[in-house]
């Protein structure tokens, strides 16, 4: 961890940043959203799979991202300890 001491600060920084690039309007849910596509189901509607669909992917992407992540991670360690030895 001594090797690259800015990695850490610089990552912390990073996720600041990403916390404040995106408002706090945009995690807000709409209340309406279950009611709309509730009643667009029942008129033979496809939203609510079109909502359902995008749900799906949007939850699935902190997942590739902490996945990525730890995967490089994993790899960067096992490089440098080959390295190291």
């Amino acid at each position: 961890m001594t090797r690259f001491p800015y990695v850490r600060v610089l990552s912390i920084l990073l996720l600041v940043c990403f916390y404040f690039c995106f408002p706090a309007d945009m995690f807000g849910q709409c209340p309406m959203c279950k009611m709309s596509a509730e009643s667009n189901l029942k008129d033979g509607g496809t939203m609510g799979k079109g909502l359902n669909m995008g749900i799906l992917f949007l939850l699935s992407l902190p997942y590739i991202i902490v996945g990525t992540l730890g995967y490089l991670w994993y790899r960067n360690k096992k490089n440098y300890d080959e390295s190291t030895e």
